[in-house]
């Protein structure tokens, strides 16, 4: 089965990314695995209190997570595979590409402020030619009306 795999993250376009990816592993027979990404630097403290620290980043990140996978499966009947990995951003999502051979979709949402579109579509895009799978960049600001007609 292809997987269309999306970065769960803090940001405002990550909603879009995730109902774009629902949508299209819906009306394509796919699935969708969300990604999520602990940065190393969180946890550059005493061993004990990084553990801490790791395991309510793990705590935050499944709740998060339960928030998008009950409307997938609400609406879209589909159900998402979560993934945590700890590292560098880039590096962990062409790792988990590399990885799993379903992925057949990087599913990025595009910031809409003036500072650009985002890290990770800056840095990904800067290298899309060796990218191992398409990457599908989702406008932030794009209505759900819209993103459910060009699905």
């Amino acid at each position: 089965m292809r997987k269309f795999m999306v970065v769960l993250d803090d940001s405002r376009e990550c909603l879009n990314a995730m109902r774009f990816a629902a949508m299209r592993a819906a009306r394509s027979g796919g699935g969708v695995e969300i990604l999520s990404i602990i940065p190393p630097e969180e946890f550059n403290h005493w061993i004990g209190v990084g553990d801490i620290m790791r395991e309510e980043a793990r705590e935050r990140i499944h709740a998060h997570f339960e928030v998008f996978a009950k409307w997938m499966r609400d609406k879209q009947n589909i159900d998402p595979h979560l993934v945590i990995r700890e590292g560098e951003p880039v590096a962990e999502i062409l790792a988990q590409i590399r990885e799993d051979p379903e992925i057949g979709v990087l599913v990025l949402g595009a910031g809409t402020d003036k500072k650009g579109p985002g890290p990770l579509v800056s840095q990904l895009s800067k290298n899309a030619g060796a990218l191992p799978v398409p990457v599908t960049i989702v406008p932030g600001d794009l209505s759900k009306e819209r993103l459910e007609s060009i699905t």
